[in-house]
This record gives C-alpha cells, structure tokens and sequence, in this order.
C-alpha cells in the first residue's frame, strides 16, 4: 500500500457560492467541479495550481469541520490495512463522482483520525 500526495483539504461552509466568490476573487482558486452528493450535500471543488481546495455546503453554522483526502493506486490495499491496523471508519468505501476522466473508476472511504477528524482515500 502506497499514499501518493494529498488529493485535496476541505473546508465545511455555511454559504457555498459566498465562499467559492471568496476564495475566487480573492486568492485566484477556479472552481472547476461541482456535484450534489447522495445526501443532498452540494460540493465545489476548486484548483489553484494543482492544489485542490473541496468546498462542502453545510447551511447550518453548527456544523463545522475539516478533512483532507489522500490519493492511492491501491484503494483496496490501503482499505485492507487500514481497518486491519484497528483504525475506525466514519464511510465505508463508495463509488464517487469523477472530477476528471483519470477519476472514472475511484472509490472513497473515510476513516477517523484520533481526535476525530475524518481522513478521506480515494483511488
């Protein structure tokens, strides 16, 4: 099992076309994709270089929160060991939607960090 690079961060906001005109105007990030996910949640994904920052639509304020997403080239592998190793799962692995055509076949799965915060891996 091998991680290649941190697939991208994501931020939970309160008002997703406020915050996608933020990051846009004032850091120069392009959205680039966008999809509603099974439970209603919109998502934005926008790039800087090949940095990618996810924006996740949560329109009550309470809810907060930050994950990042590390890619691998052996989803199954790193899911294998990981729940092997005793780490705790918040999603079980899913097929999600494609930003890019090299994406067409890509699952994800979340696990939860020690402090509970949510490690996504996609691949």
């Amino acid at each position: 099992m091998e991680f290649k690079r941190i697939d991208h961060t994501a931020l939970h906001v309160s008002d997703l076309e406020k915050s996608k005109a933020f990051y846009e105007s004032h850091f120069g990030f392009e959205t680039y994709f966008e999809h509603d996910t099974p439970t209603g949640i919109d998502i934005a994904y926008l790039k800087l270089g090949d940095t990618v920052l996810e924006l996740t639509g949560r329109p009550d304020p309470a809810v907060s929160g930050f994950h990042f997403c590390l890619e691998t080239d052996d989803f199954d592998g790193a899911v294998s060991a990981l729940k092997d190793a005793g780490v705790p799962i918040h999603s079980e692995p899913h097929n999600t939607a494609a930003r890019e055509p090299r994406e067409e076949t890509w699952r994800r799965v979340v696990f939860k960090g020690p402090d509970g915060e949510q490690v996504e891996i996609r691949g």
